[in-house]
Order: structure tokens, then sequence, then C-alpha cells
């Protein structure tokens, strides 16, 4: 997967990614889904974002084809808020978002942005959970307006910088910490820890498809058994699990 910003070639892309996003992940009637669109997306308005200075997008490709995007404003004091992340449904289920997603972060971080919060319509059960699995805590509500009538939008933002992120496996709780990084052939690797002060290690977490990756061969190398990233080491690490 690559990961570009976005240009006004990607105007009908985008588009199409939106509304089927929206078709797939809410209840919400083809008529307002279609004038939402055309509202935040129609030619103007995407020229305006795109060579404005308030909104950043990032487009993912899957083999030159725009599959996804965030929709990203930039704030003061080095905050931004993550307004969209959308994928195609026919590419869900395969880590992009979540990779995408960490691209993003990493390169609003380029544009000096220390801080995020996440926006997503109270009614998406499954952004939600998307935006607590990433470390993030829901901390007010507002109001989004889309073809003119309200809807409650939930309003996250990064919870304090530990860097770890809780996840259960097999009835335990270990942590995701996201400031120790391993590069993998498809995607990043996050060391996983079995305590929140980083005393004894569990695992590798693979930001590819979102899971954890526990085998390790004698020399130390890392595979994702559900899709295939893995990390050649750089040090004889057998003991981290």
């Amino acid at each position: 997967m690559k990961v570009r910003e976005v240009t006004a070639d990607d105007q009908a892309a985008i588009r199409e990614i939106a509304k089927r996003s929206l078709q797939a992940s809410y209840s919400l009637s083809p008529q307002t889904i279609e004038s939402a669109v055309r509202q935040w997306y129609d030619p103007d308005e995407f020229e305006a974002k795109v060579t404005g200075d308030e909104v950043l997008i990032f487009v993912a490709e899957e083999g030159d084809e725009p599959v996804a995007f965030t929709e990203n404003a930039l704030l003061e004091e080095g905050e931004a808020d993550v307004l969209w992340l959308h994928v195609h449904p026919d590419y869900r289920g395969q880590g992009i978002g979540s990779e995408l997603f960490e691209t993003t972060r990493s390169r609003l971080e380029d544009y000096g942005v220390t801080r995020l919060h996440g926006r997503v319509l109270a009614m998406n059960e499954a952004g939600n959970t998307f935006y607590r699995n990433q470390g993030f805590e829901k901390v007010s509500e507002g109001e989004v307006r889309i073809d003119d009538s309200p809807y409650t939008e939930a309003i996250y933002v990064e919870a304090e910088p530990t860097g770890l992120q809780p996840l259960t496996d097999d009835g335990k709780t270990v942590y995701v910490d996201h400031d120790d990084i391993e590069r993998g052939s498809l995607a990043s690797f996050h060391v996983v820890y079995t305590d929140q002060d980083r005393q004894e290690r569990y695992g590798y977490h693979c930001a590819k498809c979102d899971t954890l990756a526990n085998a390790m061969d004698s020399m130390g190398r890392i595979e994702c058994g559900t899709c295939g990233n893995s990390r050649k080491p750089t040090r004889w690490d057998a003991s981290y699990l």
C-alpha cells in the first residue's frame, strides 16, 4: 500500500470512496449521502481543500488505485482533527484503515502536529471502536450537519502520551507500545508488553492487519500468521518472547 497527498485529479475517486464508505457504515438515506458527498467534494470545494493550507488529505493506493483516504484539519498549537477516515468497502478487513491512520499520524507530525483529535458519527460503532483501539479517549460530543440535518458526532482525543495501547488477547490484557516500532516487510511492528511498566515483552503487534504476531523462529525472525508481514532482526532478540 502506498500513501500520498491528494491531487486535484483525485476528485472522482475521493467522491466514490466517500460515497461507498458512507453507504456501508451509516444508516443514512441514499439522498442524504448523495447530497453530503456533493456538498463536501464538489469541484470548487475539492479544489479549495487541495490548494488551501487548512486541510490535508492523504490517499491510500493499492496498485495505483485509490482505495481509502483521511481528511484532516490543521488546528492551532500543533493539533489536528481527523475529520474522516474512509476505506472503500471492497478493501476493508485488510488492515488498510489502521495502516493509513498510522501513516497519517506520521505525516501530520511532519507538519508540526503533536496531538490528534478524532471525529466520528456516534452511530458508527465500528468507527468509535477503531478510535478506542488506537488509544484515543472520548471526551465530548458535537454536532455535524449532513444534508441540512443534525447528527451527533463523538470527539476523541489522544490519551496522555504513554505510547501504550491496551489490547485483549485470549482473555489477557497486553499493551502495544506505539513508541517502539520495528520495520516490517509490509508494515510496521510494535512491541507488545504484558504490563504498563514495559518490563516483560509479550510479542509484536502487526500494523498491517491489526493483529498480534507472537511467532518467532530461532533466529528471531517475526512473521505475522495473518498477513505474512515479516521482520528480520537487526540484533539477537529471541528472548523477547
